[in-house]
């Protein structure tokens, strides 16, 4: 009877330690979670980082883990520590796919490849990237709020990989790679023809066609420019290169220039490869 009544007892303690530790704990989490987030609206984002990594590393199962992850991915992203807020921002969308916090951490990812996309002359894999995590933000999250504005974002993006392309093929046409600067204006005009760029890349295009001798193709580039863009702010040098076009396709070897094209209808030696 006595060793009945020492089990019950111990069993009885054994109960009281384990929710006491657990209620213990579940203090703790909260009070190191308030913490950070004391420091986090402190701006002492750096000290605060460690207070949610320890939440997120010893309570993972605690109601303050997401919370902590994404505190911390703002953190870094405030620190314009943006690679690393990106990669904070992916491990609570994997980890903790029912997290409250996760199209808002879809969306923000995307922001850190956009702060990250440079000038349109340098390397523009951080944009692409952008453009990627915008889209995928807004095919899982179509009505959310910042729908709109991700949307805004991907054309102003977009805008900048047109003006790469186009400014590629400006490059091509001066070092009189004509068949390689036809392909950067094909781009811009398939990819891009929702931009400011698509109207000049046709017309450069045009031009391109002139010099690689391929005149007929060149006037229905011309004449595609006129009725795309009847009211074209090039409209004057279009029109000019269209004379030219056409004197070309007459039989004239000079036809009616512009100052401005003379210097590109000089070139005489183009390799047959750039054709």
């Amino acid at each position: 009877m006595k060793f009945h009544f020492f089990m019950i007892a111990v069993a009885a303690a054994t109960f009281i330690a384990c929710d006491s530790e657990e209620t213990t704990q579940q203090i703790s989490a909260e009070r190191r979670f308030a913490a950070g987030m004391q420091k986090f609206q402190d701006e002492e984002y750096l000290d605060g980082i460690e207070d949610f990594k320890i939440v997120t590393l010893q309570f993972q199962g605690s109601a303050f883990a997401d919370d902590a992850q994404f505190y911390m991915a703002e953190s870094r992203f405030l620190r314009e520590e943006f690679v690393l807020a990106a990669y904070e921002y992916d491990v609570l969308m994997r980890t903790m796919p029912t997290s409250e916090f996760v199209a808002r951490s879809r969306y923000q990812k995307a922001m850190c490849y956009y702060n990250l996309s440079p000038e349109s002359y340098r390397d523009q894999e951080y944009t692409r990237k952008a453009i990627d995590e915008f889209q995928a933000f807004l095919e899982y999250n179509p009505t959310d709020t910042l729908a709109s504005d991700a949307e805004a974002r991907i054309a102003e993006l977009n805008v900048k990989l047109a003006k790469k392309e186009y400014e590629n093929g400006i490059v091509y046409m001066k070092m009189e790679y004509f068949k390689s600067a036809t392909v950067s204006f094909d781009f811009v005009l398939e990819k891009f023809h929702d931009t400011p760029y698509a109207e000049p890349a046709l017309l450069r295009k045009a031009e391109v066609l002139l010099r690689r001798r391929r005149y007929q193709e060149a006037r229905q580039e011309i004449d595609r420019f006129f009725d795309r863009y009847p009211a074209s702010s090039f409209k004057s040098e279009a029109e000019s290169l269209q004379r030219e076009i056409s004197a070309r396709l007459s039989g004239s070897p000079q036809g009616d220039q512009k100052p401005g094209l003379q210097k590109q209808n000089s070139v005489q030696t183009t390799t047959k490869s750039e054709q």
